[in-house]
């Protein structure tokens, strides 16, 4: 199993990145929370890797830290989750957000992440809530503030695009964003609001 990859950043998009580990190239799913932390292709990266192996194939999934790959697992572990909506719910919320809306029982924020509906959501508080640390969880509730990049708005179209909407509804999604706020926000910022927006 591929645990750790650290190596030179080939490409990098909002949804997955090539890195060079050698003469080798490995494609990378990775969620907004590890995109906006990515350093400019051509230099060096690590990722926390998750190898997730299906009966017909296998993919790769980075994260910039231990935290984000651990939530990811957790919500792996739910019932009714699987790798891209695990990926959805990382991009849509920060792993701090999402501990304190497990902790908290916040139904409602969880299942404002694209493809968690209620019971989903329901189902990730009663599966989750017991396996989180009380001091993560208060370290959660007291917040975080987050630092984003200031790409093209155009890779928020593309990335809700990769994440399965029509290139239509995903052109509505970014447009319905105030164009003074989508001026100066990040890709990030843009995914998370049209995210929200569901």
């Amino acid at each position: 199993m591929i645990t750790l990859l650290d190596g030179t950043l080939e490409e990098k998009h909002p949804t997955h990145v090539v890195l060079m580990c050698g003469p080798v190239g490995y494609e990378v799913h990775v969620p907004l929370s590890t995109y906006e932390r990515l350093p400019m292709p051509g230099q060096t990266c690590r990722l926390w890797i998750h190898h997730h192996i299906w009966p017909d194939g296998q993919a790769l999934f980075g994260f910039a830290t231990e935290d984000e790959r651990r939530m990811f697992r957790l919500l792996l572990e739910v019932t009714g989750i699987g790798p891209k909506t695990a990926l959805s719910a990382l991009s849509g919320l920060s792993v701090r957000e999402l501990v304190a809306a497990i902790v908290e029982g916040n139904v409602r924020r969880l299942s404002s992440i694209s493809g968690i509906g209620k019971k989903t959501a329901e189902r990730i508080v009663v599966e989750l809530r017991d396996r989180i640390g009380r001091g993560e969880a208060m370290a959660a509730i007291a917040g975080a503030g987050t630092a984003a990049p200031n790409p093209k708005i155009v890779d928020a179209v593309q990335a809700l695009v990769s994440l399965g909407y029509k290139l239509a509804e995903a052109q509505k999604m970014v447009a319905d964003i105030p164009a003074a706020v989508a001026e100066s926000s990040s890709v990030e910022d843009l995914l998370r609001m049209a995210l929200r927006s569901r």
